[in-house]
């Protein structure tokens, strides 16, 4: 008989699966982003079908608590996930500074050229 635990763990790495996969469908969620939360859903998904894996792998690594491991890993994984979305921000901050820095020269760029031409307007004869 299937246990509740395997249950819940496989129909949560399903719906991670179904929502995952309407994210990318109605593109809030960018292919590359996704892939990363599909290789968790995956992963969910062999843990709970697949009970001895993660025993398996508590006793390879001497863990004592099989959950012990899998809280290692999720904490592992926020790990990973944060230092994604850092090199993320940290592009996107250096890409925002430069298109302000693009702007600002365009503003002024724009400024000297309407000085210019109302210049050239005043001096013209009528």
């Amino acid at each position: 008989m299937i246990d509740r635990s395997t249950i819940v763990t496989v129909g949560a790495a399903l719906i991670a699966l179904l929502v995952v996969l309407e994210l990318v469908r109605r593109r809030h969620l960018s292919e590359g982003y996704s892939l990363l939360w599909l290789a968790t859903a995956l992963v969910m998904l062999v843990l709970g079908i697949w009970r001895d894996l993660l025993h398996s792998l508590a006793e390879l690594t001497n863990i004592h608590d099989p959950t012990n491991l899998l809280f290692m890993l999720a904490a592992l994984f926020m790990l990973c996930v944060q230092l994604v979305y850092s090199t993320v921000i940290t592009r996107l901050t250096r890409e925002n500074r430069e298109t302000a820095q693009q702007i600002a020269l365009l503003r002024q760029e724009l400024e000297e050229l309407r000085r210019e031409q109302d210049k050239s307007e005043r001096h013209q004869p009528h």
